[in-house]
């Protein structure tokens, strides 16, 4: 898929979650690329270039001999101690500094951008049988979630205008070695081996693991027919909470202690603790059909569910182990 490409590969976000997984896959394809992250260091090789605050960084430096950037530097969550209603950090991380960096691309002759959005663009619950698929039509639901919408947006218009080439990979939940957040929290609990209420939960959640992350992104680089659209990208299928559960457990080599507690009281109880949205992500179902990207890019997921919990609980353990 890569060897269609002629020029370099820019990541942003290159010290990243995702953006590290995806330089040590473009390196060892032998794929020349240029890791752009605010601080030098995140990556060991030469590629590697530190920026500063993306919102006032200098891309024409970054974007000399580029074809295709990998747009994966933003915010997914406030900065501690802002205030709630504050989405001027969501802005201007995903949607002022995806202008300032597009306009430069441009500017630059890159060929393509692919931008790594978010399947909550298209909102925050689907329907059995339902799932977010290519080009749905975006729905955002909190100012995370409408900060990509806009930064969508300012990039087909950027693009179709400059003739860029623009694909939008829409990443659900990613897991794998270094995974924080809401799946931090629930593998810890299971590792802990706390009784969980959840065994009663009946939805289905795609998630996408690190290693089929960097592996869809790679695909993205070069496949004409990928253009101008819009795709969910996933794991090979969806799972439930409680599976989830089971399949963490097992990974883990502990016992899974999930019971039954019926899912109006589980959300009573989180809307009396303030943990509303934070348990109707465990409840609620959002799952993608990546069937079209799938059949245009050529690309499979490399790595099963299991794969992937197995690589998680290997970090886990490690991060965990007594110290001498």
């Amino acid at each position: 898929m890569t060897a269609q490409l002629r020029g370099k590969v820019l990541v942003t976000g290159a010290g990243g979650f995702i953006g590290s997984a995806l330089c040590t896959r473009l390196r060892r394809a032998g794929v020349a690329y240029i890791a752009a992250a605010r601080a030098r260091g995140s990556d060991s090789t030469a590629a590697a270039l530190g920026l500063g605050d993306f919102a006032s960084a200098e891309w024409e430096r970054a974007l000399s001999g580029v074809e295709v950037v990998v747009h994966l530097a933003g915010r997914a969550q406030l900065p501690a101690g802002a205030a709630g209603t504050d989405v001027t950090p969501y802005v201007v991380a995903n949607v002022h500094v995806t202008r300032r960096l597009a306009e430069a691309a441009a500017h630059a002759g890159v060929r393509r951008i692919v931008f790594a959005s978010s399947v909550k663009v298209c909102g925050e619950t689907t329907r059995r049988g339902h799932p977010f698929g290519a080009d749905d039509p975006p729905a955002p639901k909190d100012a995370y979630a409408r900060s990509k919408a806009e930064a969508e947006a300012l990039l087909r218009a950027i693009c179709g205008e400059r003739g860029l080439e623009l694909v939008i990979l829409r990443l659900p939940l990613t897991y794998g070695p270094g995974v924080r957040g809401n799946f931090l929290t629930l593998l810890a609990a299971v590792a802990a081996k706390r009784r969980l209420p959840l065994a009663g939960v009946a939805n289905r959640r795609s998630l996408l693991y690190l290693g089929n992350a960097a592996s869809a992104l790679e695909a993205a680089l070069a496949p004409p027919a990928l253009a101008g659209h819009a795709f969910p990208v996933a794991d090979a299928r969806a799972v439930s909470t409680p599976e989830l559960i089971e399949r963490l457990a097992r990974a883990l080599g502990v016992e899974s202690r999930s019971y039954r507690v019926p899912g109006v009281a589980l959300r009573a109880a989180a809307l009396l603790a303030g943990r509303h949205a934070e348990v109707a992500r465990l409840l609620g179902s959002l799952e993608v059909d990546a069937t079209r990207f799938r059949e245009l890019s050529g690309w499979t997921p490399p790595y099963s569910l299991d794969d992937g919990l197995r690589e998680t609980a290997r970090w886990w353990r490690m991060q965990h182990a007594p110290r001498a």
